[in-house]
């Protein structure tokens, strides 16, 4: 037992470790400032839009749809608005991403999107009407088949004791 404890965790660990402190027992590890990771001279880093890091390999159009609140065809409306190309995210210019960010933050999207969804959701379940009456028990709102069905809903089937099934 005392043998691995004396054993360093990584033949790698001694060579981090500068040299500075030979105590095998030391609890204290020294480690080297890390720069940005590189691969091939490529450094990466996403591009922040909306409080959300888009994909840099991506198309704008594309990688805009990953921010909540931002679909297929809004994502084409700002960049019409814009008057912008649709190239890959990482080929934009600073001043092409502040007019996106611009654009993009005169929609209602992310957090904001969400509480408002979630709100309006609490005011069905507080006036008690159809809709939310089907938020509170957990079933489909919008007049779906619920005999077959709705699992996404209603969870994982539970079996029911005594109960038989018909002889065909």
């Amino acid at each position: 037992m005392a043998q691995t404890l004396a054993m360093p965790l990584a033949p790698s660990l001694s060579v981090i470790c500068n040299g500075r402190n030979t105590n095998p027992f030391s609890n204290r590890l020294s480690l080297p400032i890390s720069t940005p990771a590189k691969f091939g001279g490529l450094s990466v880093k996403c591009v922040r839009v909306g409080g959300v890091e888009i994909p840099n390999n991506k198309r704008v159009e594309f990688s805009l749809q990953y921010i909540h609140g931002i679909g297929r065809s809004k994502s084409r409306k700002i960049l019409s608005d814009l008057g912008m190309e649709n190239k890959l995210t990482k080929d934009l210019s600073e001043e092409e991403l502040i007019s996106v960010r611009d654009e993009v933050s005169k929609y209602m999207i992310e957090g904001d999107l969400r509480r408002f969804n979630a709100l309006a959701i609490r005011r069905l379940k507080e006036i008690q009407c159809y809709r939310g009456v089907r938020h509170i028990q957990g079933l489909p709102c919008r007049g779906q088949r619920t005999k077959n069905n709705c699992r996404t809903l209603k969870g994982k089937r539970v079996s029911i004791a005594g109960k038989k099934k018909a002889p065909r």
